[in-house]
């Protein structure tokens, strides 16, 4: 598990910020009751806090100076009123807020994941799956405060800012202008440090996932790790992984960090600005207490939620990146689809023809060139052949896993292309050497091959592949909980599970790859005669190592280099001496 594996492999996507908060910030839309509701409190809020110090200017100027005290009561009254009134139209909103962000963030991730499961097994095979978590959960996580605080701080403070200024020059203009005298000091600053900051972020939330990724495979491959003694260089590789991600984290803090002196420099510079003019050049006798108390307040009126702004832009630069890679993700579309004029395909009987068929994964080194070759209904069809030689590659073209660059590929005459891919792949049953089973109970792993089955039809699978006994044996029987990938299990019982649920499916078309590479000689003596079981009056294609399961095949296809280069049932080829003799001769002469 070399740290090389974990390098810096995810492309960083060039998209436009402002486009993507307009697409992160569409999601809202699906919420224009309520954003209208929460756009009304804070227009009272905004209109309050506006208010707020007018009314101390008029009760300075208009009731306390010429002391006015049953006036300035009432004044006090009012404020107070208008006041509460905001403070819980505040909390009412944040409650709406926090509500309907959650709400987005559950749309996100269940369209997220609905359309990973629609991408072919190409995506799969260039990512981690560490990385395509770290996109589900943690990218996801990560957008709550932006689309919060969109509407909470993005509308709100935009509109007291120019109202604040708009209030500001229509009072006093000198006054205005010598408050806002450190603007654009402000907007160079922030234009200098957002330049450098999105890369940051970028690199960082890059590190994020190499690190999940690594613990993800980590942590699957625990029993590996162990066994052959490698704790101290994955150890290691954490270390150095996490320290990058530290490094990453605090380099792109740093820069962002520099937003708040900004703003307070600026606001300082401003505030200063604002008493001199009023006090030493225009002179107290032309300005007044309550109007250079006013500006005061809406000095800071005006600052504050330009620290609000920057900090949420700050959230935006932070999280940007995690936006832009789940846009990524739900702009990938996938290799292997539907076309417009594709039909349901009809129950069959199994016929499978390649027509000079070849295929490449990377688009340039083809592992199948110009094979061909017709399957009758119900034939056991046997490949075998060296490793990387294209057996698995076949079955996976039947399937529709992977598209073909040239030729055609029939079922029952129809065309793979042009029939759905639903209704292709609910009529085939698929083993691998992977017995995956789900967290659950083993009832409920069988009745995964066919969601409907009975319970006698899973026990019939069961009791068809010999898993029935061991199954029975089990403190609970089929309801037996297992941990994830059936942990507890041996690996026979899993292999034996995973016979059953595809039994479970009845398919028209079986598939074995490498299935029983996992079984002892005794255990898969036991399920040889339920794999007899589930290959009768199935078209079956069976890859197997081990040539005493394909004995009783009606044709072997041997596979070397891209195509078939014998084919012939056990007898027949052994009577060649090719390939398929030294293969078998070489596994013969290991058992005696």
């Amino acid at each position: 598990m070399a740290f090389n594996s974990y390098k810096d492999d995810e492309k960083s996507v060039e998209v436009g910020k402002l486009q993507t908060l307009m697409r992160l910030f569409s999601y809202l839309l699906a919420y224009k009751k309520q954003i209208f509701g929460v756009l009304a409190i804070m227009a009272f809020c905004i209109f309050v806090s506006l208010i707020n110090p007018l009314i101390m200017e008029e009760a300075i100027d208009g009731y306390i100076t010429p002391h006015n005290f049953n006036g300035l009561m009432r004044l006090i009254g009012v404020a107070v009123i208008l006041n509460v009134l905001m403070i819980l139209g505040v909390r009412l909103r944040m409650w709406i807020m926090a509500k309907l962000c959650n709400n987005i963030l559950v749309t996100i991730r269940q369209e997220l994941y609905t359309h990973i499961q629609t991408l072919d097994f190409a995506f799969f095979d260039s990512r981690p799956t560490g990385k395509i978590l770290a996109r589900i959960i943690g990218d996801i996580n990560s957008l709550k405060d932006v689309l919060g605080n969109c509407v909470t701080t993005l509308i709100p403070d935009f509109f007291t800012i120019c109202a604040v200024a708009a209030i500001m020059f229509v009072k006093n203009p000198a006054l205005a202008a010598a408050s806002l005298s450190s603007l654009p000091l402000m907007i160079f600053g922030m234009w200098f440090i957002q330049i450098y900051s999105h890369k940051r972020w970028q690199l960082h939330r890059k590190k994020s996932s190499n690190l999940n990724a690594f613990v993800h495979e980590d942590l699957s491959g625990i029993r590996i790790i162990q066994s052959f003694t490698a704790e101290e260089e994955t150890r290691d590789t954490f270390h150095q992984l996490t320290a990058e991600h530290r490094d990453s984290f605090i380099s792109a803090v740093r820069l962002n960090d520099a937003f708040g002196p900004v703003i307070d420099l600026c606001w300082g510079i401003g505030t200063v600005a604002l008493y001199f003019t009023g006090i030493l050049i225009l002179g107290t006798d032309k300005i007044s207490v309550g109007i250079l108390l006013a500006f005061g307040s809406y000095i800071s009126m005006f600052w504050r939620p330009i620290m609000n702004l920057s900090n949420f832009y700050n959230q935006i630069i932070t999280n940007i990146a995690g936006a832009e890679r789940i846009f990524e993700i739900l702009d990938t579309r996938p290799g292997v689809t539907d076309g417009g004029d594709v039909q349901t395909l009809p129950p069959i009987q199994g016929s499978v023809t390649f027509q000079h068929v070849s295929f490449s994964y990377d688009g340039q080194t083809r592992v199948l060139n110009d094979v061909s070759f017709h399957i009758k209904p119900g034939e056991t069809i046997a490949l075998v052949g060296p490793t990387g030689a294209g057996k698995t590659t076949i079955v996976n073209l039947i399937s529709r896993f992977y598209d073909i660059q040239e030729g055609t590929i029939l079922i029952d005459d129809y065309d793979v292309k042009k029939v759905s891919i639903e209704s292709l792949r609910e009529q085939m049953g698929i083993m691998t050497q992977d017995n995956f089973l789900f967290s659950g109970t083993i009832r409920d792993n069988i009745r995964y091959g066919r969601l409907d089955a009975t319970d006698e039809e899973i026990i019939a699978a069961a009791k068809a592949v010999n898993a029935h006994d061991f199954i029975m044996k089990l403190e609970k029987g089929y309801d037996t909980e297992l941990s994830e990938r059936g942990g507890g299990l041996s690996i026979g019982q899993k292999q034996l599970l995973a016979f059953a649920r595809t039994m479970v499916s009845d398919p028209r078309i079986l598939i074995l790859d490498e299935a029983t590479s996992s079984i002892d000689t005794n255990t898969e003596l036991l399920v040889q005669q339920g794999i007899e079981q589930l290959l009768k009056g199935r078209t079956s294609f069976v890859i197997a190592h081990r040539l005493s399961t394909i004995q009783k095949a009606d044709r072997i296809f041997v596979i070397a280099d891209g195509h078939i280069a014998e084919e012939g049932n056990a007898q027949q080829l052994i009577a060649k001496q090719g390939f398929y003799y030294e293969l078998y001769m070489s596994q013969f002469k290991n058992v005696v």
